[in-house]
């Protein structure tokens, strides 16, 4: 096989006023014609510098190669000029950045972004370059691709947005394909399809892929090879087959045990410590829920369209969906962090819609929320103990300063931090710090209900499971009652009771956890389970996907007139009118 890649013994430094720090040191790896390496890591292991680095797209200042080389069909990228480089850039090798928003140039329409390099590398008119482009927007699931042609990059979705990227990257079909987290903003089921589609393109091109990646479950699927790096360096490499079966590393198996897998029995719960009253009444009752947006000129948006569940006290209901589904509006309409449009919630059997301000205020002390980025939820400007300490102002729950701070500084120790970061800033901790911090305001009303929006999404494989086993352990110190928002169904099924399958608005299942992952019935519930991948090799090759209907119709499932129907007991699923 040859070797399209060569990375040798490369080093990379940044450097400050006060010091050097090392992202990168003496790795060496290499990537042949047509085959797919897979570069996993926690953040800051080094993954994102090397890919880079290979492209030649780091400052410098402040960053440095110290040593290595970069062999690229036989050619030292590392004495290339810039001009040289440029030529190199988009036609042989091309990246997906994992930030499309900050890739993407916001003042120029979409389809002349992709044209950009068709015109550059492969010599193409204008007229060609567009139909090329319309084509490539086709090609990664973009519809209506020739009005879409004609937007800007705000006026589409995270993973429209992704998509985009992905189609600049691939318009030129270049050798080398650098994938940097390709799929992190993306729904499982349209990840599903982005990986398939560079599957058939690799097939097709005989394209050589570097995919960098946290989720060991897309490794298993793509990957031929594997690298495993932390703190800069590679402490492991071998085939998928080897990595999987029998990691050497104790940090491999850290990664691969990190989270539990879908195809994997859900551990018995825990009863919680403290006594939790029986009570005819569940905790909450959601009745006919409707959360309707006007967007004028006759538009409306059907965010959450007449949905009704209940919650047991001490159960955790897990709600999941795609993007757009209605989940989140929906945790924030019970709130009434949204005043919702219809419909009624209970909490206790006190109706919430009829609270005013002040008796809403009152509430609010037993229902809290986890939200979804763990720094934009949090304040820059304050110290952590201003941050958690507003909440104890605001319900009056700390009588003098001391106590105030005593009661920070127990909450800190808590969710596993301790008294030493009550003064320092948000900017100072890490994605998985700052969550933690966020669940410890929450809990400072000692509420008993929590609203947990994608409270995994920004964070790494095992800083998620340490989230996970924190929320399950403080749900049995204190008898929490969680409605926990997720696209990552692995997840959902392991802390989850039961599970609430949501589509364009709808719940169109609702079922215990287990029965519901061993005995999917609603075809879109189906096609959620198909497209997540599990991190085992072997699992991956059988695997088929589900195909999912066509997406184009307004409503594919016929849920506008569906009827809610048990299945079995406790097992609810919508089904079409005929």
């Amino acid at each position: 096989m040859n070797k399209l890649l060569q990375v040798n013994n490369l080093s990379v430094s940044f450097f400050s006023h006060e010091n050097e720090v090392e992202a990168v040191r003496n790795v060496s790896f290499e990537v042949h014609k047509g085959e797919t390496v897979g570069i996993v890591g926690e953040s800051g292991s080094g993954k994102s510098v090397t890919a880079r680095t290979i492209m030649r797209l780091l400052p410098s200042p402040p960053s440095m190669v110290k040593n290595g080389e970069v062999l690229f069909n036989g050619q030292n990228l590392a004495f290339k000029s810039d001009k040289e480089m440029e030529s190199i850039r988009g036609k042989d090798i091309g990246m997906i950045f994992q930030d499309p928003m900050s890739s993407l140039n916001p003042t120029m329409r979409i389809g002349k972004q992709i044209e950009e390099s068709l015109i550059k590398h492969q010599k193409l008119n204008k007229k060609e370059a567009r139909k090329e482009a319309i084509a490539m927007l086709k090609m990664v699931g973009i519809p209506n691709s020739e009005a879409r042609y004609m937007q800007y990059p705000h006026e589409f979705s995270g993973g429209m947005r992704q998509r985009v990227m992905i189609a600049i990257a691939l318009a030129c079909r270049p050798s080398l394909l650098i994938a940097d987290e390709p799929t992190t903003a993306l729904d499982v089921t349209i990840q599903a399809q982005i990986l398939n589609q560079m599957k058939e393109l690799q097939q097709k091109l005989g394209t050589a892929i570097i995919l960098i990646t946290h989720d060991l479950g897309v490794v298993a699927g793509m990957c031929d090879r594997v690298v495993v790096m932390k703190d800069g360096e590679i402490v492991e490499t071998g085939t998928t087959e080897e990595i999987f079966a029998s990691p050497k590393h104790p940090y491999t198996l850290k990664l691969l045990n990190a989270l539990p897998r879908l195809d994997e029995k859900k551990k018995p719960k825990q009863a919680p410590n403290i006594v939790i009253e029986k009570d005819d009444v569940p905790l909450l009752q959601v009745r006919s829920l409707k959360q309707h947006f006007d967007l004028g000129k006759g538009q409306i948006i059907k965010a959450v369209n007449d949905i009704s569940f209940e919650i047991k006290a001490g159960e955790t209901l897990g709600v999941v969906g795609e993007s757009g589904s209605g989940k989140s509006t929906t945790g924030r309409a019970i709130l009434r962090l949204n005043e919702a449009t219809g419909g009624e919630v209970l909490y206790k059997g006190i109706p919430l819609q009829q609270l005013n301000r002040s008796e809403m205020k009152v509430m609010r002390r037993h229902m809290g929320m986890i939200f979804q980025d763990p720094y934009a939820s949090l304040n820059p400007r304050q110290r952590i103990v201003d941050i958690i300490g507003e909440a104890l102002d605001v319900h009056k729950l700390a009588g003098s300063k001391q106590e105030r701070q005593r009661r920070v500084e127990e909450l800190l120790e808590m969710v596993g931090l301790n008294a030493s970061h009550a003064l320092r800033y948000p900017h100072e901790f890490s994605g998985g710090q700052r969550q933690r911090i966020g669940i410890a305001r929450t809990l400072a009303v000692e509420p008993e209900f929590i609203v947990c929006d994608e409270p995994l999404s920004a964070l790494d494989v095992s800083i998620q499971a340490q989230i996970v086993k924190l929320l399950e352990d403080l749900q049995q110190k204190l008898g929490l009652t969680y409605l926990f928002i997720a696209h990552d169904l692995s997840m959902v099924k392991h802390i989850s009771d039961r599970v609430a399958v949501m589509y364009k608005g709808k719940i169109v299942e609702l079922a215990e956890s287990e029965e519901l992952y061993a005995n999917p019935i609603h075809p879109y519930t189906q096609s959620l389970l198909a497209a997540i991948p599990i991190p085992d090799p072997k699992v991956e090759a059988k695997k088929k996907l589900v195909p999912l209907q066509d997406n184009s119709h307004p409503d594919p499932y016929g849920l506008e007139q569906s009827s809610f129907v048990q299945v079995n007991e406790g097992h609810w699923v919508a089904m079409a009118a005929n």
